[in-house]
């Protein structure tokens, strides 16, 4: 699927006034629409920090991996989020590694350790389970070892609202037949979201009164090896919605954005790639009252700044 880098910035949308502007820029953009304005005055603004794919293992490098200094990135990471005045932090997925092969309990003991330096957070936590966050465990045991503030324990996928906002965390971590990843029990390239999560989505989409920014481990915008098997039915519902901002996600190690049908899929460095902290990489993500977000980036993370979720309809 051709993958869109396209933004507008908040001062060309409010200089559109309406006009659908993008047909000057790309002539495929044929549509314009734009979600219910009944949706700007409940958003008060919400600033978060996101990080993604640190990987964390006491093991040997690999490749460009550099498992163990995922402490010091993560360190570092929290110390910044500590400053900015956040309403919350999110971790995207794959938290934390395994040696090879895989063994259950020292397996855990890296995730409490690097959960530990999450936590050093001052504030509300959350995580989004990633494929490696199930390498030795089940998915009941990762969730029992990390904080989901207010989140009961057992929801692998789960909601929450802030400041107007509804922020949605999926999981994407199942096999084709829509059992749970469990103890390795995967191909990575095999990623589901099953029929009974996108029901919930749906529903929990109905029910949200204000804009919605999706989480997600796997890619939801595109198709092959890092995207979710049915990617386009969730995509669907997310476009019906006619409620979706921005979704936010990890897995590509490199990152990437891309726009489709006017909602923002920014997708977040890992921070286990390279050595040294200017090898790390988090960031800052503020939406504001209007709609708009923009992405700071810190160490080798994308800036962005994002337009009005369904300003155009690509």
């Amino acid at each position: 699927m051709k993958r869109t880098n396209w933004v507008i910035s908040r001062r060309d949308f409010l200089k559109a006034s309406g006009v659908c502007i993008a047909g000057a820029v790309f002539s495929s953009l044929s549509s314009c629409s734009v979600i219910d304005s009944k949706l700007y005055s409940k958003n008060g603004g919400v600033r978060f920090g996101i990080v993604s794919d640190s990987h964390y293992a006491d093991v040997d490098d690999l490749d460009m991996r550099y498992y163990r200094q995922s402490l010091d990135k993560m360190t570092e990471c929290i110390e910044l989020m500590n400053r900015k005045n956040l309403d919350f932090i999110i971790e995207l997925g794959d938290l934390k590694d395994q040696d090879t092969p895989g063994i259950e309990e020292k397996t855990i003991g890296y995730l409490l350790a690097i959960e530990k330096v999450f936590q050093k957070f001052n504030g509300a936590t959350y995580h989004v389970m990633g494929n490696h966050d199930m390498d030795s465990l089940s998915k009941e045991q990762f969730l029992a070892n990390v904080k989901n503030t207010k989140i009961s324990r057992n929801r692998k996928y789960y909601s929450y609202d802030i400041n107007g906002l509804h922020f949605i965390v999926l999981d994407s971590n199942y096999l084709e037949d829509g059992g749970d990843y469990d103890h390795g029990n995967f191909v990575w390239t095999n990623t589901n979201i099953p029929e009974e999560e996108l029901a919930w989505l749906k529903k929990d989409l109905a029910g949200a009164r204000g804009a919605v920014i999706v989480f997600n481990h796997q890619l939801l915008d595109g198709t092959g090896d890092h995207y979710v098997d049915n990617a386009g039915d969730v995509r669907k519902i997310l476009e019906d919605s006619g409620k979706v901002l921005a979704v936010f996600q990890g897995h590509n190690h490199e990152g990437g954005y891309s726009l489709i049908e006017g909602i923002h899929y920014y997708t977040l460095k890992a921070m286990v790639e390279g050595s040294g902290q200017e090898n790390n990489a988090y960031a800052v993500v503020d939406v504001y009252p209007d709609n708009n977000i923009a992405v700071k980036g810190y160490r080798k993370a994308v800036s962005r700044e994002l337009g009005v979720a369904g300003a155009v309809g690509v």
